[in-house]
């Protein structure tokens, strides 16, 4: 199964800009654009990278602590922000104040309010110091039984730095939108909060530097790109596999590809180099994607394809 994080870069199509504008999704992109640099320098497909990364809303269960950090996270920096509470809007403070635009259930079941923020979101963070329990171990629980992409953070083994350089790969991974943030209660951790807040706004935060790469212009340039950036556990799963298995990776890496090198916007010279190479001049953007999966299995199968000692 395709697992790889490709979180350094996504397109943001503008059709008035006559150049294509990507966005940075983490403190690491610029040592691996090095990388990039090195194999793409040709003159043409310019586009840019600005900070900015995906998500629209934020939603926890108004408590103390890690949810509250998050909404206040999200209302500092206008980003729309929501959820649900227990009817009343209790939180161990009191009620919930008028300015969190959470949604009354008509329970005080913190189980239920539970469930539906973890449904009604994209994913969901769940921050800790420490192993989880009581209601963010019941959390996790939830984002299984829905079948819901989840995370779990803990600061007790992580840095700030590191934890924000996670979270936004994961973002950028999974596609997430609108964020659920869990975590403990103030009374459980009274470092939780400031904890939270302070990687929330590291990860929303849009870096001020701008940097100009290239789409690749070729099959060759679009492999050494995937090389360059894709874990070596996947390496050798991709050269571990038949040629018939290829086909579970186009809705991953396949849309990856299609997003990442410009075959959405027209990347017409590696639409050519790959009609060179599959030798068959009417194909689509799913063609050029399956072609250069299969030219990165090739090559992989002769660098990283397990041998058997006997």
């Amino acid at each position: 199964m395709w697992r790889t994080v490709f979180l350094y870069i996504y397109l943001r199509e503008d059709s008035r800009e006559t150049k294509n504008k990507i966005n940075t999704l983490d403190p690491l992109a610029p040592r691996i654009l090095e990388s990039i640099f090195q194999v793409i320098n040709r003159k043409n497909t310019c586009f840019y990278i600005v900070g900015n990364i995906m998500i629209k809303k934020i939603v926890s269960g108004g408590q103390t602590g890690a949810d509250q950090a998050a909404l206040d996270v999200a209302i500092e920096m206008g980003i729309g922000h929501g959820g649900w509470i227990t009817k009343g809007r209790r939180t161990e403070d009191g009620r919930l104040p008028d300015k969190y635009r959470l949604k009354e259930i008509d329970s005080i079941d913190y189980e239920q309010r539970t469930e539906l923020n973890v449904v009604d979101s994209d994913g969901t963070v769940i921050f800790s110091h420490g192993e989880l329990k009581g209601g963010s171990a019941y959390t996790l629980e939830l984002a299984k039984k829905h079948n819901r992409t989840c995370l779990h953070i803990n600061l007790d083994e992580l840095s700030e730095y590191k934890a924000v350089e996670i979270i936004k790969t994961w973002i950028e991974a999974r596609g997430i939108e609108i964020l659920n943030v869990a975590g403990p209660r103030k009374s459980e951790d009274p470092l939780i909060y400031e904890n939270v807040r302070n990687v929330l706004k590291s990860v929303l935060y849009p870096p001020p530097e701008s940097i100009t790469i290239k789409f690749p212009q070729t099959v060759q340039e679009a492999v050494d790109l995937l090389i360059n950036y894709i874990p070596m556990s996947e390496k050798t799963n991709i050269a571990r596999m038949e040629e018939h298995e290829l086909i579970s990776l186009n809705l991953t890496l396949g849309n990856h590809i299609k997003t990442r090198f410009g075959l959405l916007l027209g990347n017409e010279a590696l639409m050519q180099s790959c009609r060179y190479i599959i030798k068959k001049y009417e194909i689509d953007k799913d063609d050029v994607s399956s072609a250069i999966i299969k030219e990165l299995w090739i090559r992989l199968k002769k660098t990283h394809a397990l041998r058997i000692v006997k």
